[in-house]
């Protein structure tokens, strides 16, 4: 099954992918924002080797999935759990990069029977994180957003709306518009051809509607409680961070890994954002582990 629909209790539906192993351990993949469900991964027989069933899916108002608006980060947890269900899934490892790493924790502290072990790569940390200068190292572009997005989705949504215009027209507009902000590794990483092609699927796909209801929700979402406390977390978590990164501050990683009780904290000097790339897949079998 490798590209499907799941439809959910109230009658949303999932663009929902599955590759590798139809055996392997389960192991979903949560994209990053904006993105889709045709973010960067292992090919099929990499997976099938490592004994993995990689599953991911479009978060709600991105690609084919339904949008869920007013959406917290702690839904995205009752979101996997439904796939997990439609495939006959028990229990999972997830993964989650960028903005996905938020939704990764919620399913870790929200759905704690069920999900094994979690990876936390190049996240932000809860807006009300006591202590963390938020801001901090935090590229302009990135400021302006989750300062728009503080009184909710009036101020951020025209805004976010207009440049996903520009991206459904030519898909790599997005990270043109960043490699001023971008320190020279993350430079280097979307130079390479292979990383060029598969962000334009990837953007392309995540703004296939042109309301960016799921860019908007998104990064709402991140600036509102999450419904959850990291703290309550109860399995292991790796939380992995480039040093350098101007979208997501590595403080807002040593923070998580402070809060976290039984987090493994791996701040790689050198990378930056778009460095976890060359990481998944390292961090896919310790998931599956």
């Amino acid at each position: 099954m490798p590209g499907t629909t799941v439809e959910l209790p109230d009658r949303r539906t999932l663009a929902v992918e599955t590759s590798g192993s139809a055996r392997g351990k389960p192991v979903f993949l949560l994209h990053g924002t904006p993105g889709s469900r045709l973010g960067q991964a292992p090919r099929g027989a990499l997976l099938t080797w490592m004994g993995i069933r990689l599953i991911t899916f479009d978060r709600p108002g991105y690609g084919d999935s339904d949008r869920l608006p007013g959406r917290r980060v702690a839904d995205g947890a009752a979101d996997v759990a439904a796939v997990a269900d439609a495939l006959g899934l028990k229990e999972f490892a997830v993964v989650g990069r960028s903005g996905g790493a938020p939704h990764a924790m919620a399913c870790a502290a929200l759905l704690p029977d069920r999900v094994t072990r979690t990876a936390v790569l190049v996240s932000l940390a809860p807006r009300d994180a006591a202590g963390l200068d938020w801001y901090a190292g935090m590229a302009p572009a990135n400021v302006r957003d989750h300062s728009s997005a503080l009184d909710g989705s009036l101020t951020l949504a025209p805004s976010l709306r207009a440049r996903s215009r520009d991206i459904r027209s030519d898909p790599y507009r997005l990270v043109a518009a960043l490699k001023e902000e971008m320190p020279d590794s993350d430079r280097r990483m979307v130079a390479d051809q292979g990383v060029r092609v598969m962000l334009q699927n990837n953007f392309r796909e995540a703004m296939r509607s042109p309301d960016a209801g799921g860019w908007i929700d998104d990064v709402v979402a991140f600036n509102q409680h999450w419904g959850f406390d990291p703290a309550d977390i109860p399995g292991p978590v790796l939380i992995w961070h480039g040093e350098d990164d101007v979208f997501c501050p590595a403080e807002h990683a040593r923070w998580l890994a402070e809060r976290i009780p039984r987090s493994i904290l791996r701040i790689e000097r050198g990378a930056a954002h778009f460095g976890v790339l060359r990481r998944l897949p390292q961090i896919l079998p310790w998931a599956a582990r």
